[in-house]
């Protein structure tokens, strides 16, 4: 309508204002979480993308393409083509704004002033998947799918295809041709933007991705992509295909090199490939005795239309294709460097969660998912602590998952060091060795061997010791029952026996 464009641009003049006073008034509170944090920024993202839109359609309007603004400005000041006076045309006009006004009432009044909570409040939906961890992990299962069952993929862990999938350049070259690995890498690329999207929301990704398609060019230009270096054999092709026909005298000899080589030779030369092996050696050996411009065009490729060759169409392709696979592969490592935390977050998450059975998984899930809502900034604010995990070296607590681990819920206590509490395997074992439980031993009177490992009461340790004392006394050596003597008649008896006869005299 264009009786009510000028008050569709003001319109839009006072929308634009009031999005950028809330962006402002948003991006001063600094959120308590790390995903507040996240809803904030996809919250002024949409503040952003509204600006956007209104200043299109103002720039469209100042434009003035169809003269419609032109006009109107004309018609407030009395000029049309009705030939009213100043009076009747503003009269007329005021009539028409009212009407439209009546028709679409307008939103409510903003001021300056005005509180802007409920507006702010708004959280906007942003979809993860459960693997994904509100923003924190890669989900690439699917793609990891696509991965090890392709030929050009390999069959390893999940945990390994996070390391070599950021690694394009380790994939032979002569397998990226194929429109499965086409496939598979937009789908790579296309997973990581939207990831991106989504977790930062205020970063410029297609001012990223331009520059590094820029990069890429100037690269390509000068053969310096890593993986997709030109090398002596593309450049000159024609030296490894041509056979030399000086070394043949019969077709049949030249059957013998073989169909492949055949079809190479004939298409560097622009001849056709086709047929059999008998008319494909036929067709070369035309050619030892008759330069290409005089033989029959029977016997040449149909030419394409910016009239190439069949082979030079061919390799015309292939170098497009070449082109547009590697240009995908430095997006992707872009895309890589930007989410190198979050890769190698997902690395420890996945091995994590291999030590961890279903429920203590779910357990740490929810355990994470109260850590996210109470988490915060601030190091003077209380640490939310409500498992009782112990502290680590960074002085929060240390994860569920490493606490189960270590069965730091384990309680083990000893007598031995006057009721000690020791909790975990790994700290109850190493005890034996400290100060507190060898005091206790010594205390005991008992010397603090291997033999009392696992031993932690006192009437226990009483016990072994004076097994083993008696054990001691049995194997313990008798001279006067063990030793031997012979007398003169050749008779053995042991030392007590020999000396009382001896003091008898009757030996």
């Amino acid at each position: 309508m264009s009786s009510t464009l000028l008050e569709q641009t003001r319109s839009n003049h006072e929308e634009i204002e009031r999005l950028e006073r809330l962006v402002v008034q948003d991006l001063q509170t600094q959120p308590p979480s790390s995903r507040d944090r996240l809803v904030q920024g996809h919250r002024v993202r949409g503040m952003i993308e509204s600006i956007m839109l209104n200043t299109e359609k103002l720039v469209e309007t100042y434009e003035d393409k169809d003269g419609a603004r032109e006009d109107e400005i004309a018609a407030l000041g009395g000029q049309n083509a009705t030939g009213k006076n100043v009076y009747d045309a503003f009269y007329d006009r005021f009539k028409e704004i009212r009407d439209y006004h009546k028709k679409h009432p307008s939103g409510r009044l903003v001021d300056a002033s005005e509180d802007y909570e409920a507006l702010l409040k708004v959280e906007p939906v942003i979809a993860f998947s459960g693997e994904e961890g509100v923003g924190r992990y890669l989900d690439l299962h699917d793609l990891y799918n696509q991965y090890i069952n392709s030929k050009f993929g390999q069959r390893v862990e999940y945990s390994t295809y996070l390391d070599v999938f950021s690694q394009p350049e380790k994939i032979p070259r002569k397998l990226k041709f194929s429109r499965q690995y086409r496939k598979y890498m937009e789908a790579l690329l296309e997973y990581l933007v939207n990831f991106f999207q989504r977790t930062e929301p205020l970063r410029d990704l297609d001012k990223i991705l331009s520059t590094a398609e820029t990069d890429f060019e100037e690269q390509y230009a000068n053969g310096k992509v890593e993986g997709w270096e030109k090398d002596s054999q593309e450049s000159e092709p024609s030296q490894h295909t041509v056979i030399d026909l000086d070394y043949y005298t019969t077709v049949e000899e030249l059957i013998d090199v073989g169909p492949e080589k055949l079809k190479e030779a004939l298409g560097a030369l622009g001849l056709k490939v086709g047929g059999t092996l008998q008319q494909r050696a036929e067709r070369l050996f035309l050619t030892k005795h008759t330069p290409l411009e005089k033989l029959d065009k029977k016997h040449f490729a149909k030419p394409l239309y910016n009239g190439k060759q069949n082979g030079d169409a061919k390799a015309t392709q292939e170098s497009e294709s070449a082109k547009e696979i590697a240009l995908i592969e430095a997006k992707l490592k872009k895309l890589c460097n930007l989410l190198d935390e979050t890769i190698e977050r997902t690395k420890q998450n996945v091995v994590k969660k291999q030590a961890l059975t279903y429920e203590e998984m779910e357990e740490e899930r929810e355990g994470e998912e109260v850590r996210a809502e109470s988490e915060s900034d601030d190091e003077d604010d209380q640490i939310y602590n409500p498992l009782r995990l112990p502290m680590g070296w960074d002085g929060k607590p240390i994860p569920y998952w490493l606490y189960k681990l270590h069965g730091l819920g384990q309680e083990f206590k000893c007598d031995i060091c006057g009721n000690y509490s020791y909790w975990g395997r790994r700290a109850f074992e190493r005890h034996f060795k400290e100060f507190r439980h060898q005091h206790g031993m010594r205390c005991l009177g008992i010397p603090n061997t291997k033999n009392f490992n696992e031993i932690t009461s006192i009437e226990e340790a009483k016990e072994l010791w004076k097994k083993i004392q008696e054990r001691q006394g049995v194997n313990k050596w008798r001279p006067e029952l063990e030793e031997e003597y012979e007398d003169r008649e050749g008779n053995i008896y042991n030392k007590k026996t020999y000396t009382d006869l001896q003091r008898q005299g009757l030996i």
